[in-house]
């Protein structure tokens, strides 16, 4: 299925995000299984020496060869990369996850690191391409739920400990 044939799916909406689902496997199904080639040494080593010549044995599209050749992470993704796979290329270049992370993101390691340990990005202003900007309502929590109907506010019961067989405890 081509991208324009796709149908438009409401997480298509999240700014930044390319959901690896169904459709975009099938997109990427070349492109993921290159960067897995690169869990051998030998392929590592064939694809350093000749990156272009390399990526011939996999019937990538020419946008895929491109986004690997240029390591626009961000556009393997969107075309069907799935980012623990696309990540093998990374490390192939001898560059760390957060590293990558940080380029996609459009930052220094440094801001990355720094963003991450704060909590990372605010939602706000990230939930709608659309305009459809409008805060998430919080998801109910099981327990509680449940509480509110049995009237019970523990989560679990405490099962009483029985003697475990062949222990020296009375």
């Amino acid at each position: 299925m081509t991208a324009a044939k796709e149908k438009a799916k409401e997480y298509d909406d999240i700014p930044g995000t390319f959901v690896f689902d169904a459709d975009r496997s099938r997109r990427g199904y070349h492109l993921n299984m290159f960067c897995m080639s690169l869990m051998k040494d030998e392929n590592r080593k064939a694809f350093k020496d000749n990156e272009a010549s390399y990526l011939n044995r996999f019937p990538m599209t020419q946008e895929q060869r491109e986004a690997i050749l240029k390591r626009d992470y961000n556009r393997m993704l969107e075309l069907g990369g799935n980012i623990y796979f696309t990540a093998k290329l990374g490390a192939t270049d001898g560059h760390s996850f957060q590293h990558m992370a940080a380029v996609m993101t459009g930052s220094t390691q440094e801001d990355y690191a720094k963003m991450m340990l704060a909590g990372g990005r605010s939602v706000e202003g990230n939930r709608s391409k659309s305009g459809r900007d409008v805060p998430a309502k919080p998801a109910p929590r099981r327990a509680a739920a449940k509480s509110a109907r049995t009237g019970h506010t523990s989560p679990r019961p405490v099962a009483k400990r029985g003697k475990k067989a062949g222990s020296k405890r009375g």
